[in-house]
């Protein structure tokens, strides 16, 4: 199937989203399990309870559990703060908090303590520019905050875009305005799933949300095969991708291909895939990849290609190079949870 299609649906009484594009699963998000900890994005009113000696750091209390905010300077226990959840706790850890609290719609980013109107560098026309910064100044007059407008915008209708910022604004008034009190307080739930797909995803060519939309389009027979270890690559290769306690390990095989070039062909296929393998199967922290074997003039190669992809990807993921052994090191944001069933 050509174009892209976005399916909102539910998988075990989880709220689901999938993203296809060309027949091709290219990005999926599902609920956390319940009991699964603080949503990232969720804001809380936090209660600083002890500091972390020797990292500087603070736990906060958040009502339903503890956060973990680093550079915490200046900080006393019981003092009341806004945080923001920066992603998911490993086992047995505390998530991240930040203070630099961003209240994020499909079309406006409202960054309080940061004042200043700024459009995304992708909205190229001018005239448009204008005429959204024109909405933006108006909406945004008198305000505190500061404002970022989405790329996304700029195929939106200007009215559509000018109620976004109205809403994110008297958001961000409001929880601001209730960020002193004396006890710990969930004040912005984190997003689900379909809220994300709606403001992170961009407009697709067909949208279907009815109950049981990814049995219809075949969206579970994607899903199903996504959550298997092992994934074909252009040419024949294939890569295993294996979740442990440490880390996720990716093996790269060439396959029937035994020319001088089958290594750096794989690997670069995989370089390509990667983001969208890991986007889709939730995996983020400590990547090391097992290469096929290439000559070391061609690992320049591999991770120019690398960066590209992971560039285009969006999630924080730091190329951390080399080991002696030869593999490669990546370390990602955990934005998600890895899908399990």
């Amino acid at each position: 199937m050509k174009g892209s299609l976005i399916a909102l649906d539910e998988i075990n009484g989880r709220r689901a989203a999938a993203f296809v594009v060309d027949g091709k699963l290219d990005d999926l998000l599902i609920d956390a399990p319940e009991g699964a900890g603080p949503v990232p994005g969720a804001i809380y009113r936090g209660i600083c309870q002890r500091p972390m000696k020797g990292q500087g750091g603070m736990f906060l209390d958040l009502g339903d559990g503890a956060g973990f905010l680093r550079a915490a300077k200046g900080l006393a226990p019981g003092q009341p703060l806004l945080v923001q959840v920066t992603g998911w706790a490993e086992d047995g850890k505390a998530p991240g908090l930040t203070t630099k609290v961003l209240f994020k719609s499909r079309y406006a980013i409202v960054t309080p303590d940061a004042p200043g109107i700024n459009l995304s560098r992708s909205i190229r026309d001018e005239e448009l520019r204008v005429d959204l910064l024109d909405v933006a100044h108006e909406i945004m007059e008198g305000a505190a905050h500061g404002l970022i407008v989405r790329s996304q915008a700029a195929g939106a209708d200007l009215s559509a875009v000018a109620e976004d910022i109205a809403e994110m604004r008297s958001l961000a008034d409001a929880v601001t305005g209730d960020a002193q009190g004396r006890t710990p307080e969930l004040l912005v739930d984190g997003p689900d799933a379909h809220l994300l797909a709606w403001r992170d995803w961009p407009e697709p060519d067909t949208l279907v949300d009815t109950a049981g939309s990814f049995e219809t389009e075949g969206v579970h027979d994607l899903i199903d095969a996504m959550m298997g270890q092992k994934f074909p690559l252009e040419g024949g290769a294939h890569a295993y991708v294996e979740l442990t306690r440490a880390l996720t390990a990716v093996d790269v095989n060439t396959g029937k291909d035994t020319s001088p070039a089958a290594g750096l062909k794989a690997n670069i296929a995989l370089a390509r895939d990667l983001p969208r393998i890991l986007r889709c199967k939730g995996l983020g922290g400590q990547i090391t990849l097992d290469l096929a074997p290439m000559p070391k003039k061609d690992r320049r190669q591999f991770e120019q290609v690398l960066r590209a992809a992971f560039k285009r990807d969006g999630v924080e993921t730091v190329l951390a190079g080399w080991t002696p052994l030869g593999h490669f090191e990546l370390q990602r944001k955990r934005d998600r949870l890895p899908i399990k069933f």
